[in-house]
């Protein structure tokens, strides 16, 4: 067995095996470790862009919100104010409704049936 361990011819092919070998290791090595960082790098972009459309939904949520309560309130005041334009004392202040005449003989007329009341029944 020593014989065909120290034979030249052997000894000389494996050396340069190994030393490709090695070469591929490393190479092999620093191309897993590239592969990994740039995986990492792409992730963390894709995390932070994810994280900057969250945040700019969020403002635009806020600012529709802070519109909406605006609205809300101007409805409120114009619905105070319809309110207040149809009150009754409002309308016997109304100079329009004042210059309105009384009608001299009103008739009531009493015992009909409404209009409603004679297509309810048909």
């Amino acid at each position: 067995m020593s014989a065909f361990v120290s034979s030249p011819s052997l000894s000389s092919f494996s050396a340069p095996r190994r030393r490709s070998l090695g070469r591929m290791m490393k190479s092999s090595t620093v191309l897993l470790l590239v592969a990994i960082g740039t995986l990492i790098i792409v992730l963390a972009l894709l995390i932070l862009f994810h994280h900057n459309l969250n945040a700019t939904k969020g403002y635009k949520l806020r600012s529709f919100e802070r519109a909406r309560a605006e609205l809300l309130l101007e409805q409120e005041v114009l619905n105070m104010q319809i309110a207040t334009s149809q009150s009754l004392e409002n309308l016997r202040t109304d100079p329009q409704v004042q210059a309105m005449l009384k009608p001299k003989n009103a008739k009531y007329i009493q015992g009909e049936e409404s209009l409603t009341m004679k297509v309810a029944q048909q």
